[in-house]
């Protein structure tokens, strides 16, 4: 017989409006929930007393969303240093359970510290040490510094996909990664092409980033799942070099096909955007040939968006 079971049979000799002291929940001395009425967790069953797991499993998700945290990976800083990993948290639902009941069943505890459980990062400073020695891709694009907006653009997405390390057999979309483009998220208005018209939309530039992100892949020999080209040519990629992304419409997904993970690091300057695809020392490389991008670009570039991303 589980303990759930058992300590459900045992509450049966309990009045079914047993009404102890109100409980506390805390997390390091803090407090999460300041009272806890005990009135409020029984089941409605009569003549045979049980806690209310559906509103028992409410109060838990309310005190998981002020306890947990998220673990943050190991990372490379600007000067190529190692920023250590960072542990996050999670409730120990089952402990946390076992603990409410006890004060349903006893009155006491009266303060329930709520357990938690260590989550580790999934990139530690060990597999990026690994991983970051070798370059087995790279690939600059180039834009016209002054139309701020679009280049501010490229700088957040380039920004978002920063330290990223996609496992063995792992695929990596460019849509999920980046994220949604939004003004909440510092994005910009900036030219596009829409069925060969030009208009202006939040996010305009990013193209260029999941551009050169596809090339910089493919010269590393990685495998490309999802990739589409724009409408018409643009000029920061040879011709059909290109890979078009909207968050309603068309992705850029690729997988790793080696035995050892990968690492992304983009770069960016005044006029031109880089990534970097890095693995470990043992990865035996198959790499493809990629023609560079031109440096010559028009006064004002513009960046074409596929009509289907509409």
């Amino acid at each position: 017989m589980g303990w759930t079971r058992w300590l459900g049979l045992s509450l049966a000799g309990v009045h079914m409006m047993a009404s102890w002291p109100h409980a506390a929940i805390t997390s390091n001395g803090d407090g999460v929930v300041q009272e806890v009425a005990s009135e409020h967790y029984w089941a409605p069953i009569p003549g045979f007393p049980l806690v209310d797991d559906d509103r028992l499993d409410k109060l838990m998700d309310q005190v998981a969303a002020k306890v947990e945290t998220s673990p943050i990976n190991a990372s490379l800083n600007a000067s190529g240093a190692i920023v250590p990993e960072r542990s996050g948290t999670r409730l120990d639902r089952l402990a946390f359970k076992k603990m409410f009941y006890s004060y349903m069943l006893e009155g006491s505890p009266t303060r329930l510290e709520a357990p938690l459980l260590p989550v580790y990062a999934r990139v530690d400073s060990e597999i990026l040490a690994a991983i970051k020695v070798k370059p087995i891709g790279h690939y600059a694009t180039y834009f016209n510094r002054r139309n701020r907006n679009r280049s501010a653009n490229i700088a957040l997405a380039a920004a978002a996909l920063n330290n990223h390390v996609v496992f063995p057999g792992e695929r990596l979309s460019f849509n999920q990664t980046v994220g949604k483009r939004t003004k909440e998220k510092g994005y910009l208005r900036a030219p596009v092409i829409v069925r060969g018209e030009l208009y202006e939309d939040i996010g305009g530039g990013i193209c260029q980033v999941s551009s050169t992100l596809f090339n910089a892949v493919d010269r590393a020999g990685l495998t490309i799942v999802e990739r589409y080209s724009h409408s018409r040519s643009v000029r920061y990629v040879p011709p059909g070099r290109d890979a078009t992304v909207s968050w309603y419409g068309p992705d850029f997904v690729f997988e790793n096909p080696y035995d050892q993970p990968i690492l992304i690091r983009t770069f960016v300057s005044p006029g031109s955007v880089q990534v970097v695809i890095c693995s470990s020392e043992h990865l035996e490389l198959k790499p493809r040939q990629v023609p560079g991008a031109s440096k010559e670009l028009p006064e004002q570039h513009m960046h074409d968006r596929n009509a289907s991303a509409e």
